[in-house]
């Protein structure tokens, strides 16, 4: 990929990348679920996998949800077709860019419910009679920290001038002045994120590694995280993706099957090549941090030297 010398910021064209990103990964979700949950002969199976110790609902949130006062009016098939018809709903609506902000928000806060939820055991020393995560739950699901993050980002841009908010609601759904400094800041940590963690812990239980060799993943990360050659990191990025979508294909496997595989790559690859057209601005980068430390010692340099002088005074 051609990395342009500059690109002027346009709130248009990263919302668009980001709504169709996100909106993937929510469309792709929810029609796979569903077309389980409805299909009589599948349904009682997809249940007890999500309820399963390999699943997504842990101990707690069961008897939380499907115990006492609840229990008597949620079922886990209610709950999850409900949960699952709102993804393809919000998914369609993001990618028509309706409601973007409010979904956005929503999504921004909605994500982290499914890392307290994961059933884990990371007890030292414990036999497991059945399987299940043994890894912590922050890193077995990276990746939902990374889209809450580009959540926020995204509720932040706005729908953008592409979009069904833009004609309904006029420019006040628009904004074309938001701060790429700040932005362009969450979205390269966000991504920066999976990526470390795959590198850093690549090969242990239930760790997303995108399935490429970890030292790569973890020099994309580092070079996110640190701001140095964000355009370049991005468009790797992109192609790390690209890659893992590749690899996951199967012609044995039906068409959602094999997009709900590498459904949350999607909106990794729309924020890599958002970071790849448009950088991440110079906000708190490596050589920015470097100035900012240098700027605060020279000031307390001179602080001092201006309080030895006063005090040398008669």
């Amino acid at each position: 990929m051609k990395l342009p010398d500059s690109r002027a910021f346009s709130a248009a064209e990263i919302a668009l990348a980001l709504r169709l990103g996100f909106g993937a990964v929510f469309i792709i979700g929810g029609w796979f679920k569903l077309s389980r949950l409805l299909d009589p002969a599948a349904q009682e199976a997809m249940v007890e996998w999500y309820l399963s110790p390999v699943g997504y609902i842990n101990e707690f949130f069961q008897q939380y949800l499907f115990e006492g006062v609840l229990g008597t009016v949620i079922t886990p098939w209610a709950f999850l077709t409900a949960l699952s018809t709102f993804e393809l709903l919000s998914g369609l609506a993001l990618v028509a860019g309706f409601l973007v902000r409010p979904l956005a928000l929503i999504y921004g806060f909605l994500l982290w419910t499914f890392i307290i939820a994961l059933p884990v055991t990371v007890t030292p020393g414990v036999t497991l009679e059945t399987a299940t995560y043994q890894s912590p739950a922050l890193l077995v699901q990276i990746r939902d920290v990374a889209l809450s993050g580009l959540a926020f980002v995204l509720y932040n841009v706005g729908p953008g001038a592409y979009s069904v908010d833009h004609r309904v609601f006029g420019r006040d759904a628009v904004e074309d002045k938001a701060d790429w400094q700040t932005l362009g800041l969450l979205t390269r940590l966000s991504l920066a994120a999976p990526l470390i963690v795959g590198g850093l812990f690549a090969g242990l239980d239930k760790i997303p590694s995108f399935g490429t060799w970890a030292p790569i993943l973890l020099g994309l990360g580092v070079l996110l995280a640190a701001g140095v050659g964000v355009r370049a990191a991005g468009a790797g990025v992109v192609a790390v993706m690209l890659w893992f979508a590749a690899s996951k294909i199967s012609f044995d496997a039906s068409l959602v099957v094999n997009l709900n595989g590498f459904k949350r790559e999607f909106a990794f690859l729309a924020a890599g090549l958002v970071l790849a057209l448009y950088g991440a601005g110079s906000r708190y980068t490596a050589p920015d941090l470097y100035r900012r430390v240098r700027a605060g010692i020279a000031g307390l340099w001179f602080l001092r030297r201006a309080r030895a002088t006063e005090a040398e005074r008669p």
